[in-house]
């Protein structure tokens, strides 16, 4: 049976953490979706680990790593982030493998990245322009290249492969211009990555059945989150994969009843990065504080995060979305020195209290969001083990958002290292 951990607002809500844990329990850690876009750090015995596509199960030294069908695998960075994480003292040998059905991200898709933001201008999206969207439009146009069309030794697979990226190039050079490519070195690079790239691929639906088949503990480890998921987040201000539950049973050909567990990651407050609508956002001194205490930038860009109050309007939205079994509140820490914390219960609009999170960004900016104030514990939990330990108004913020949600908090994150993290 597979447990599953996914982000339940805009990402960065620190999942790595929670799978880090849970990976100690488990034997097969899988990524479903997403590219090398997202970002997560781990600390484990004082090393600090930055994973932005290999799945956060190498740290386990016993569990087998799994880069599924709906990933999009940029080969260098593969290998550089391989080659960083094992100067660190990991050992990825014989037990991380990628999907000969994953989608290739090349140099070029993060060319036309850059370019199509551009392009936008004032209405850019904020992308991380590693070229993950372009390359799942060319998955989605079917003109896209997967891993076996590299790696494969059948005849004429080369040439196949050739003519697919020059197709590829010109499509694009059609497109935005003639931009500079140089498409003949690329085709040297990838020949020799083919022969590198070789010995992690396999057949991902094989994999993943047979460690169900075996009754191996499997852990789905998600990218992004809800409100970054290409039909349920703010559009156009999303990814371009499903980061919720759907994404995972796609992305790696899980059947839902083989799922058991679906946790959902929530910060107790709120963040996200890039353009796009956001109701609790706070730009004043609360902002500030929080970015500056939660270290809000990201993995990835480096880019500093928006801040803001925690809005359950956004948590309880992904909640019905994914059906979570539980959720893990991360980063309370970080509120130890507000006196009073408010939390975002409901959203009205021209004097209507709506029922759920809009789909359109226009109502969504102009809505007026209910607050609750609730007593701040005003003390440091930090050194906090048990849930027992914890100041009553801490109890009584997360008491709060199990009845606002009706879900239990399953785990509560009080600091960046792995102990501190209080199982309920």
């Amino acid at each position: 049976m597979a447990s599953v951990v996914i982000g339940a607002q805009w990402g960065d809500e620190g999942k790595g953490k929670l799978v880090d844990i849970l990976c100690d329990k488990i034997d097969v850690c899988a990524r479903c979706q997403g590219g090398n876009n997202a970002g997560h750090t781990i600390v484990v015995n004082g090393i600090k680990y930055d994973f932005h596509m290999l799945p956060s199960g190498l740290v386990n030294p016993n569990c087998a790593n799994l880069i599924g069908s709906g990933v999009v695998v940029h080969v260098p960075s593969f290998f550089s982030e391989l080659e960083a994480i094992e100067k660190k003292g990991l050992n990825a040998n014989g037990r991380l493998f990628i999907s000969s059905r994953s989608h290739l991200v090349f140099d070029v898709h993060q060319i036309v990245d850059g370019l199509h933001e551009a392009e936008l201008s004032g209405a850019a999206l904020g992308t991380t322009r590693r070229g993950i969207g372009p390359a799942y439009s060319t998955k989605a146009t079917r003109s896209g290249i997967r891993v076996h069309h590299l790696v494969s030794q059948e005849a004429g697979a080369w040439e196949e492969f050739e003519e697919r990226l020059r197709s590829l190039v010109a499509s694009f050079q059609k497109r935005y211009g003639n931009f500079e490519y140089d498409i003949e070195a690329e085709l040297v690079r990838y020949k020799g990555l083919a022969e590198k790239l070789r010995p992690y691929v396999t057949d991902a639906v094989s994999f993943i059945h047979g460690a169900i088949d075996s009754k191996k503990r499997i852990l789905v480890e998600g990218a992004n989150a809800l409100m970054l998921d290409l039909d349920f987040g703010t559009y156009p201000f999303v990814t371009s994969s499903n980061t919720s539950i759907g994404g995972v049973c796609t992305g790696l050909g899980i059947p839902p009843q083989s799922i058991n567990e679906v946790i959902g990651v929530v910060k107790a407050y709120t963040t996200r990065v890039g353009a796009g609508p956001f109701p609790t956002e706070q730009l004043n001194e609360i902002g500030e504080t929080l970015q500056d205490v939660g270290a809000e930038f990201g993995v990835t860009t480096g880019r500093k995060r928006r801040c803001g109050w925690l809005d359950l309007v956004v948590v309880k939205y992904s909640a019905r979305i994914n059906g979570f079994t539980s959720i893990n509140i991360t980063k309370l820490d970080v509120l130890d020195g507000f006196k009073e914390i408010k939390v975002a219960v409901a959203y009205h609009y021209k004097g209507q209290r709506l029922t759920s999170f809009p789909e359109d960004l226009r109502v969504v900016e102009k809505v007026e969001v209910e607050y609750v104030t609730l007593k701040g514990w005003n003390s440091s939990i930090a050194e906090c083990r048990t849930y027992d330990e914890l100041p009553e108004a801490t109890k009584k913020y997360l008491k709060f958002i199990e009845d606002f949600l009706i879900c239990k908090v399953g785990y509560i994150g009080v600091g960046p290292a792995r102990a501190a993290m209080i199982e309920v």
